[in-house]
């Protein structure tokens, strides 16, 4: 893998999950794998959610503020 790194603009990470993809046979198991990434993710972005106690409700209030600036 080593050589299909060093003359290809992917990194490692890219290159293996085409290498993953590529052996994909049925809709229902791309359906499987995305999922797992989304859940990887999902779960990643929760913990550092956490991390820095941002709650639902303060989600909420960020979500529904405007913080731009008025132009006059």
């Amino acid at each position: 893998m080593n050589t299909i790194v060093a003359k290809s603009p992917l990194n490692e990470s890219q290159i293996l999950l085409l290498q993953v993809f590529a052996r994909i046979r049925s809709e229902e198991e791309k359906i499987d794998i995305q999922a797992m990434l989304l859940d990887y993710y999902r779960k990643r972005v929760d913990d550092e959610a956490r991390k820095i106690s941002l709650c639902d409700e303060k989600i909420e209030e960020i979500l529904n503020s405007h913080y731009r600036s008025h132009y006059q």
